[in-house]
């Protein structure tokens, strides 16, 4: 479990189809082999650890339905260790299980945020409501508005400067993870 408060930002140092390599600066402090991190919001497992580098295994379903395939070596990506019960609960509950990919329809810059707009798979768009929230490459993130299969957010400069939203651009696809309860609320009415 986790909020999509992004802790710090990492660095790819490999990946290929199975392993995702990731160095890092400030997270290393309580992690061990077989803690749940979230990387670009998706929850994978420590299997290798070092002093500033972290491996993880990936799954082909993984790299299907999450855009690791994208990732090269020296991209940054969003890092987030997993909850402890003694944890502020900012952001919201973001579990790093990615319900699918988003692309980026275009960012527009404002004096004090920056605009994204986001077009979501169709099969998302009924769990995304104004105002609600969505894990962004594991950001939490306020939903500003809705039209269509789009949604936008907006993105304050401290998000902006402290995630790898920095480097995102027109075209680029992120990880998409949306409200798990409406999820669970669709599947208990379904029934009726």
């Amino acid at each position: 479990m986790f909020t999509g408060i992004v802790e710090e930002t990492g660095k790819v140092l490999s990946i290929n189809r199975g392993h995702l390599s990731v160095s890092a600066e400030r997270i290393f402090d309580d992690i061990t082999i077989g803690d749940s991190i979230a990387i670009n919001g998706i929850c994978l497992t420590v299997v290798n650890l070092g002093p500033s580098t972290l491996d993880t295994d990936l799954s082909e379903e993984t790299i299907t339905r999450t855009n690791l395939g994208d990732l090269r070596q020296d991209f940054h990506v969003n890092l987030e260790r997993a909850l402890t019960p003694n944890s502020r609960m900012g952001g919201h509950f973001v579990q790093g299980h990615i319900d699918g990919k988003g692309h980026i329809k275009s960012v527009v810059k404002k004096p004090n945020s920056s605009v994204f707009t986001i077009d979501a798979p169709q099969s998302l768009c009924k769990y995304i409501v104004d105002k609600g929230f969505i894990a962004v490459d594991g950001i939490s993130l306020t939903v500003m508005a809705k039209s269509g299969s789009s949604f936008s957010i907006s993105v304050i400069p401290y998000t902006l400067l402290n995630t790898n939203f920095i480097e995102r651009a027109k075209g680029d696809s992120v990880n998409l993870e949306v409200d798990i309860l409406a999820k669970y609320v669709e599947n208990l009415l379904a029934q009726y």
